[in-house]
């Protein structure tokens, strides 16, 4: 259930496009928001002030383009490091959910140029939600669920499920990527047969959701940004395990970083927002 989200804005605008959107889903309208907007730190009282002054404006304006009743819209003007400022109010608020802008960077790119998201990625252990720069937000309409035999899978098409449920003309595409078939990249006839997607089907069914079962070939991250693009779905929801490293939690886990991680990849090029529902290893 989400009933906190943390919504951190930056100016752009698109971040509260995104949660306008999701509050007319059902599911999501008696969520209560946090608006968050961070003050870095700056070398003279007057940049601070002024920065403070600017900051103020940029809270403003994100709550008044907000389209939920006033009341559920807690507004926090925070000074500090961004990255650790964001994970200290999810933590505070409890948030079921974090959204945030992602400017798309690469994994090394991310570090080197002190990227927020990515920290928060790989620190938090919450559901994020990514909207990158690029990104055309629309009404969350067709939702895609990248499937395995994984628990986060399975948390993931739970969220696609209650998100979508209720809404008129929704549509729910189950994706498997067997990486080691040689199957075509199409979406073949007995798709629905498919032992890791037979399941999250007849969840939907039971649910009353529409759906259709893809199971494709290759390389998952390539296929699965590739398929989400060529559907031209709103939302893809990906697990993605607590990525905190377990001997230094403070510090970003460099080896997950640097290396082939699924989320990683799709968090960077797929053509959509990407929620990453988030488990423990």
């Amino acid at each position: 259930m989400i009933e906190k989200i943390l919504l951190t804005v930056a100016g752009r605008g698109l971040c509260e496009e995104m949660l306008n959107m999701l509050m007319e889903v059902p599911f999501m309208q008696k969520a209560s928001v946090t608006v968050l907007h961070v003050v870095p730190p700056q070398v003279t009282a007057e940049a601070m002030s002024a920065k403070l002054e600017q900051g103020g404006k940029i809270l403003a304006e994100a709550v008044k383009s907000l389209k939920i009743d006033p009341s559920r819209i807690t507004p926090r003007l925070k000074q500090g490091d961004p990255k650790d400022v964001v994970l200290q109010v999810a933590d505070e608020e409890d948030s079921d959910l974090i959204i945030m802008g992602s400017r798309g960077l690469k994994r090394l790119e991310s570090i080197l140029q002190n990227s927020v998201s990515q920290y928060v990625f790989q620190l938090s252990a919450r559901p994020m939600l990514l909207v990158k720069d690029d990104t055309y937000v629309k009404k969350v309409r067709h939702v895609m669920v990248a499937m395995d035999k994984s628990d986060a899978a399975k948390q993931s098409l739970n969220l696609a499920l209650s998100l979508l449920k209720n809404i008129n003309g929704s549509k729910l595409s189950l994706v498997h990527v067997n990486p080691d078939s040689r199957k075509s990249s199409e979406a073949t006839t007995n798709a629905e047969d498919d032992p890791v997607l037979a399941a999250a089907a007849a969840e939907a069914k039971k649910q009353g959701v529409d759906y259709r079962c893809i199971n494709s070939s290759g390389k998952a991250g390539q296929e699965i940004c590739r398929l989400a693009e060529e559907m031209n779905v709103d939302l893809l929801i990906l697990g993605s395990p607590d990525r905190r490293p377990s001997i230094a939690k403070t510090l970003p886990d460099l080896d997950r970083l640097l290396g082939s991680s699924l989320s990683d990849y799709v968090r960077v090029y797929a053509n959509c927002p990407v929620l990453l529902a988030r488990t423990l290893d």
